[in-house]
């Protein structure tokens, strides 16, 4: 993949707020990201600010699709659903959303617990589900978001 041709929209935000459990997380309006702490409202903020937000393309739904897996946005626990496959970035790859950067930390490992939306999936996805990152500038994402890679 061409690095310099890593750019698109966001497709999807979900946050994991007190009273959701499981997974598919909710779909919000918009995500404020605060550096130093994670995402405003959301349970797991102040936890692990290396796996502050969760990023994945709009390929690891169509993978699931592919096999008739059907899924909601935020089925795999992401925070941001990019129109992009972000699995052939790098760790300490840093991506521009809005005003907001981000930078990758670690790949998501897969979670028996996908199974619930078929025994397959996690077998499916095994290697796209998803990208750790830590915020690096605090700001504001929401759908129709653009995002592009920053030069390395």
């Amino acid at each position: 993949m061409d690095k310099k041709r890593f750019e698109g929209k966001v497709l999807g935000v979900f946050s994991a707020n007190k009273n959701s459990k499981g997974l598919p997380r909710p779909a919000v309006e918009k995500l404020v990201l605060k550096e130093g702490y994670g995402i405003e409202n959301d349970k797991f903020a102040g936890d692990n600010l290396n796996n502050t937000v969760m990023i994945i393309g709009k390929k690891s739904y169509d993978m699931a699709k592919d096999e008739e897996i059907e899924l909601k946005g935020g089925s795999y626990g992401e925070n941001v659903l990019l129109e992009m496959d972000p699995h052939e970035l790098h760790i300490g790859d840093k991506i521009q959303i809005n005003d907001a950067i981000i930078e990758i930390t670690q790949k998501c490992s897969v979670c028996d617990h996908l199974a619930v939306f078929g025994s397959k999936l996690p077998k499916v996805i095994r290697k796209k589900r998803g990208l750790y990152c830590k915020i690096i500038k605090s700001g504001t994402i929401s759908i129709d978001s653009v995002f592009s890679l920053m030069s390395v």
